[in-house]
């Protein structure tokens, strides 16, 4: 018995991805839904032409922003994706068989990322499985403000589809470090409002040590000047997010 898969995405100011993102989907999706928080780019523009289901909706965060989108979808399978990210014709062939078979469980796919130009495939980065194929009435979204995570039933089958998910994340280092950054403060925040704290220290040895493990222990090298780049803005970002802890409880303090 064949299965129906609706594709959602969530957007904002994604006008140099939205289409690769959309045309990877045409042959699987039996539709393609995309919520927008309001673009002010061209986005909405690209989705309209391409002739989606296209839905704006002010920002509410990642977990009520794709819950909301998944009670949209008109079919029994949702497929998860970001804009920056295309399915592969490898996966596509996967997809399709799933489609036309008996399939009843969640597909875990891996994603494949784009750095600068470099595909990744060490730095902890690769293999990077996530669930994105999943029923819509038995999952849905949680989480704070910093990730989202899919609740799934215990008893559902997961299946590892073939293929990778193309992510084509950084297009500069500027840029993964400013993304890097804004989320080690909201992670900062989060460890504060649990009482966390972090001594002297912290920021350098929690800094350094994320800096050897992707660099070294995951191999990092072999991405070459890529995979230096980023355990080095991981690096500092992760002596940021301590540093940020740090002095948001002595700003607490003082109140």
């Amino acid at each position: 018995m064949a299965i129906t898969i609706s594709a959602v995405i969530i957007t904002f100011n994604e006008e140099r991805n939205i289409e690769r993102c959309i045309r990877s989907l045409q042959t699987v999706a039996d539709e393609i839904i995309v919520l927008d928080s309001y673009s002010t780019d061209k986005t909405a523009e690209i989705c309209n032409k391409l002739g989606v289901d296209f839905k704006q909706r002010e920002w509410e965060g990642y977990s009520a922003s794709k819950n909301f989108l998944n009670k949209l979808a008109k079919f029994e399978y949702i497929l998860s994706l970001d804009a920056d990210e295309e399915v592969s014709e490898e996966l596509r062939k996967s997809l399709l068989e799933i489609k036309n078979s008996d399939f009843n469980g969640i597909g875990k796919i891996n994603r494949l990322t784009n750095y600068c130009g470099k595909w990744i495939r060490y730095s902890g980065w690769y293999p990077d499985l996530k669930i994105r194929l999943f029923p819509k009435d038995k999952c849905q979204w949680v989480g704070d403000i910093v990730h989202e995570e899919l609740d799934v039933p215990k008893d559902i089958e997961i299946k590892e589809l073939n293929g990778d998910l193309f992510h084509f994340s950084y297009v500069n280092y500027e840029q993964h470090r400013k993304r890097a950054d804004h989320y080690s403060n909201l992670t900062a925040q989060k460890y504060v409002n649990q009482g966390k704290k972090a001594g002297v220290l912290s920021p350098y040895l929690s800094g350094f040590g994320r800096f050897f493990s992707m660099y070294v222990i995951k191999k990092g090298f072999l991405d070459g000047y890529a995979g230096f780049k980023i355990a080095q803005i991981s690096g500092l970002s992760n002596q940021f997010k301590y540093k940020e802890v740090r002095r948001l409880n002595k700003e607490k303090n003082r109140k």
